[in-house]
């Protein structure tokens, strides 16, 4: 029996690719397009680990069918920066070393570039709304919403003032 074909747009690169019709997003990325980033956790859409960005915004991809991202643009952990050139939320995470097992940690970056993308200054109360649906059981919480707030600092715009001498 053949499979039908879908065709995703993951990490800027269209792929096609011949799933069954109940196959989660998750399965398709890390199964069909070999990416490690998002993780199966809990299989619910309850911790977090398998977040990825759909046109912008956090998902759950363990209960997302991969032929329901059709037509949109998925971005994970891989798609967001390179060793060479990271993403200011990557950095941050590293410069605060706001990992510890890091099975969380795509999860937590996908929410704060999320979260950055609509409020570019977020309260310590609004990062920890924002995150509490991702869950750490290695207890780096602090260094996350250092983190956070690194990364939010690393993406405001310069002042045009402050580049002249």
């Amino acid at each position: 029996m053949t499979l039908p074909a879908v065709t995703l747009t993951v990490n800027q690169v269209e792929r096609t690719l011949a799933v069954p019709a109940q196959a989660s997003l998750l399965t398709a990325l890390r199964n069909d397009l070999e990416l490690n980033s998002p993780k199966y956790g809990c299989g619910l859409g309850e911790c977090g680990a398998c977040t990825v960005l759909v046109d912008g915004v956090a998902a759950r991809a363990c209960v997302i069918p991969a032929r329901g991202v059709a037509g949109r643009t998925v971005t994970t952990l891989e798609g967001l920066g390179s060793l060479a050139d990271l993403h200011p939320v990557q950095q941050a995470f590293i410069e605060e070393q706001a990992a510890q097992c890091g099975y969380c940690l795509s999860g937590m970056i996908m929410m704060t570039v999320a979260l950055l993308a609509r409020n570019p200054d977020p309260t310590d109360d609004e990062i920890r709304r924002e995150l509490s649906g991702n869950l750490c059981r290695c207890g780096t919480h602090l260094e996350i919403l250092k983190a956070v707030r690194r990364a939010a600092r690393l993406m405001r715009p310069v002042p045009a003032e402050a580049g002249k001498s």
